[in-house]
């Protein structure tokens, strides 16, 4: 495998979360993932960051929105994995 598909490069991003400036480093994946859960919920970026900004315990801005995108896309493949499985009885 090329190390050029291993590598995903930080970005670092400039965002207003409640009135206040502030950045977040994330890579591509993780951005993209993030404007599809907002536009999916109607929802501007600013908006879903500042919620998630709220519902973090520990850990900076940048981890917690990675760990909100990982566990948005778990969530809807084990729906999608528990689906499949009723429609099989």
């Amino acid at each position: 495998m090329h190390t050029a598909l291993l590598k995903s490069a930080v970005v670092k991003r400039s965002i207003v979360v409640a009135g206040h400036k502030t950045s977040v480093s994330l890579e591509d994946a993780f951005w993209k993932g993030l404007k599809e859960i907002a536009g999916g919920h109607h929802l501007s970026l600013s908006h879903l960051i500042a919620r998630i900004d709220s519902d973090r315990q520990h850990g900076n801005l940048s981890s917690a929105i990675r760990l909100f995108v990982l566990d948005f896309y778990r969530a809807q493949l084990s729906r999608l994995e528990t689906s499949a499985l009723q429609s099989r009885v």
